[in-house]
C-alpha cells in the first residue's frame, strides 16, 4: 500500500491528502465564537458593565443570538467561570514561568519580586474585583476563582521550597509562600489606591525578611 502510494506520487499524480471535515471545520468555528463570548465578557466586566452583566448583554456584544449563547454557556456563571479561567495566563503564567526557571533561590526571588512590583492593569484588576464579588453569591464562581488564587499561592510556596532545599529543608515552605502571596495581594489593592506605595521596598522587604527568618539558626 506505501509502496503505491510512492509510485504514484512520483508518476506525478498528487498525494493525498486528509480532507478538511465539516466537523473540524465546525469546531473551529464553535471555537472561534467561545472566545468571542468570553472577549465580550470580559468587557462588560471590567467596563461598567458589572451590574448589568447577563448572557443576553454578552451575546448583544459580541453581536450573536442570545441562543447561540447558550449553545456555548450553559448560563451567566459557566461564563463568569470561563473569564476567571482565561485570565489566569496572564497574571499566574507569567508568576509560574519566574519560579520555575532553573537557578537558585536568589535569582528567582529577584525575578518574583520585578513582577510584583509592576502594577496591575486596570481591566484586570477591575476583572479581579468583579470576580470577587460574584464568587461572594455564587458557589460555582467561587470554587473557580479559589483554584486560580491556589495556583497563584502555589508559586510562592515552591519559590520558597527551593530556598529550604538549599538549607537541607530546614523549614516548611507553605506557611511561607502563604504569607508572601496574602502580603503581595494587600500590596496590589493599597498601591491601586494609592500609587504613592514604595512597592518595591515593601516587596524587598517582605522576601529578604520571610526568608531571613526562615534560615535562622
Amino acid at each position: 500500500m506505501a509502496a503505491n502510494q510512492a509510485a504514484e506520487a512520483e508518476g506525478g499524480r498528487p498525494a493525498r491528502t486528509a480532507p478538511t471535515t465539516r466537523a473540524s471545520r465546525t469546531s473551529a468555528k464553535g471555537e472561534q465564537t467561545r472566545a468571542r463570548l468570553i472577549a465580550a465578557a470580559r468587557t462588560l466586566l471590567a467596563g461598567d458593565g458589572l451590574a448589568r452583566f447577563s448572557t443576553r448583554n454578552v451575546a448583544a456584544l459580541c453581536g450573536i443570538s442570545h441562543g447561540m449563547c447558550h449553545y456555548h454557556f450553559q448560563d451567566r456563571t459557566d461564563l463568569i467561570v470561563a473569564v476567571a479561567r482565561d485570565i489566569g495566563p496572564e497574571w499566574i503564567g507569567p508568576m509560574e514561568a519566574a519560579v520555575d526557571r532553573p537557578g537558585p533561590f536568589s535569582e528567582r526571588a529577584e525575578r518574583v519580586i520585578g513582577l510584583l512590583t509592576q502594577p496591575e492593569g486596570p481591566d484586570l484588576s477591575r476583572l479581579h474585583s468583579a470576580l470577587h464579588w460574584f464568587a461572594l453569591s455564587d458557589d460555582r464562581v467561587r470554587d473557580a476563582v479559589d483554584g486560580e488564587y491556589r495556583r497563584w499561592r502555589e508559586c510562592f510556596v515552591r519559590l520558597f521550597q527551593v530556598l529550604a532545599d538549599e538549607h537541607d529543608g530546614a523549614f516548611d515552605p507553605v506557611p511561607l509562600g502563604t504569607a508572601l502571596a496574602a502580603a503581595a495581594d494587600g500590596l496590589a489593592a493599597i498601591q491601586s489606591l494609592d500609587a504613592r506605595v514604595e512597592t518595591e521596598a515593601s516587596v524587598r522587604a517582605l522576601v529578604s525578611g520571610l526568608a531571613a527568618a526562615a534560615v535562622r539558626p
